[in-house]
């Protein structure tokens, strides 16, 4: 028979029969977070997650009153569009610029759920675009849908690989420039 006793973050354990030796103790479980909560449930990322979609969201309203409606375009949205290819690149572009800056730190872990979580999760509309198809689909513009939905995603894909390439090339050049600032200055003068 085995009994474990589990003490704060301490376990023991042993065997009452017999008198055998004790099993050692299971290692303790590693923490989640810095106050023992998973990531995903700490108030402050939520918040943090929350803002920056409020404020994406803003944006994307922003957008809409700027650009004109689907009835002046043709039967395109041209704001949903508008918002998703801007969306899919800043994406691209802000993650391969925090993934050139090396591991997540607790900095970029919240710029990347403030801002790309956040903020362009409030931004961005696919749940429109799926609306939007259909609306067109109903409304007997196949045509019309089907290049709205084929456009989105296409160019979706290119913005977002766009984004990634130009922030591989930021990142990298931001790197040289950090090394070059960090370096030791050339000696003076000449051979010595």
């Amino acid at each position: 028979m085995s009994v474990t006793a589990r003490t704060g973050s301490h376990a023991a354990s042993w065997t009452t029969m017999n008198g055998s030796r004790p099993e050692p103790a299971p290692a303790p479980a590693p923490e989640a977070g810095r106050r023992g909560m998973p990531a995903h449930l700490r108030p402050g990322l939520i918040g943090l997650v929350a803002a920056g979609g409020a404020l994406g969201s803003a944006g994307r309203y922003g957008v809409e009153l700027l650009l004109p409606d689907a009835a002046a375009t043709g039967g395109w949205p041209l704001a949903t569009l508008t918002v998703n290819l801007l969306g899919a690149f800043a994406l691209g572009f802000g993650l391969e610029m925090l993934a050139r800056l090396g591991r997540e730190t607790p900095r970029r872990r919240n710029v990347r759920l403030a801002g790309g979580t956040g903020f362009l999760g409030g931004f961005t509309t696919y749940s429109a675009l799926a609306l939007e198809g259909q609306q067109l689909l109903s409304g007997g513009a196949a045509a019309v849908a089907a290049g709205y939905l084929l456009v989105t995603l296409v160019a979706g894909v290119a913005c977002c690989v766009a984004g990634v390439v130009l922030g591989d090339r930021t990142g990298v050049a931001y790197l040289r420039r950090a090394r070059a600032r960090s370096m030791p200055p050339a000696p003076a003068g000449g051979h010595g």
